[in-house]
């Protein structure tokens, strides 16, 4: 039976060497916010043939807009466009831009827009990361009530899903500092759709261990714990890998608009089963034999105890 567990530092060191780069450009350049959070200028336009917002957008992008949103209104003639704030002679250029493209360009409106995700909305997703969290531990506890140190197997969930979090915001820091992508309400969704498959797999593995821990009484845990890995891995890739192919045409293929928000959609959910694999289950065997506390008590200069 090849043990997967044994080799768990291996899996903690790769997962450190992922997330610090996303932390250091968390706390040093942070994540852009787009228009959504910082509020910007509406322009609606009417064009004398038919135009595809994503052509329409590609000009804006050529003049250093990279932020832009285009969508249609009322007819495939008339589109809405949310960008950063700018003023009458930035707007005489960016139309020029579009009248070479497209040839005559009517303006019907033009003015200033607030956020459209304030602060009160951008709370409220963390909050409700917060909620989830909380949930999960209560579930896992509750149904795992009848295994030894539940408690434990909610914490672990939680702390994959942690790892989940910072991988996809600290590529998204990072990917801001170097292609300047910002984030916007697709963002938000995206993120709490991660936690979301995060915990997915994380629980059956966690509940195919629950199974094992009654059937395979006098086993080591360690074992009985690689046994569930091995027993649920196919499961788990066959279903992510569906999930991924599915994300990866789409971003070959979908329009620019959603890019960004499949990125942290894909990223995420390579995370989740990663960590639900080699960070979630490892943890417990690590917590179980007592890991911890002797890694703190050779930090602290005192003999490990046996």
């Amino acid at each position: 039976m090849y043990n997967i567990v044994g080799k768990r530092y291996w899996y903690f060191l790769f997962s450190l060497i992922i997330i610090v780069p996303g932390v250091i450009a968390l706390l040093t350049v942070g994540l852009k916010p787009s228009i959504d959070f910082t509020g910007g200028s509406a322009l609606e336009l009417r064009f004398t043939q038919a135009v595809q917002p994503a052509e329409v957008r590609e000009v804006f992008i050529s003049e250093g807009y990279s932020d832009t949103t285009v969508q249609n209104v009322e007819n495939d003639r008339t589109v809405q466009v949310r960008l950063k704030q700018v003023d009458e002679d930035t707007k005489a250029t960016l139309k020029a831009a579009l009248v070479e493209k497209f040839g005559p360009v009517d303006e019907l409106l033009f003015r200033s827009v607030g956020p459209a995700v304030g602060q009160e909305v951008a709370r409220a997703a963390y909050q409700a990361v917060v909620v989830a969290a909380l949930a999960i531990m209560f579930f896992i506890v509750i149904a795992f009530r009848k295994v030894p140190n539940a408690f434990r197997y909610g914490v672990c969930a939680i702390i994959a899903m942690l790892h989940d979090i910072l991988v996809a915001t600290g590529l998204f820091a990072v990917l801001g500092y170097f292609l300047g992508w910002e984030v916007d309400a697709l963002f938000l969704t995206a993120l709490l759709t991660v936690v979301g498959f995060s915990v997915q797999d994380t629980i059956v593995v966690f509940d195919r261990i629950r199974e094992n821990i009654g059937r395979r009484r006098g086993e080591p845990f360690e074992v009985i714990v690689n046994r569930s890995l091995l027993e649920t891995l196919h499961r788990s890739l066959v279903t992510q890998l569906n999930a991924v192919f599915v994300m990866v045409a789409i971003l070959l293929f979908g329009g620019a608009t959603i890019r960004q928000f499949i990125v942290v959609l894909l990223i995420g959910m390579i995370s989740g089963s990663y960590s639900s694999i080699f960070n979630a289950v490892p943890l417990l065997v690590v917590w179980h034999n007592g890991e911890i506390g002797r890694f703190f008590r050779r930090l602290a200069g005192k003999p490990a105890s046996a």
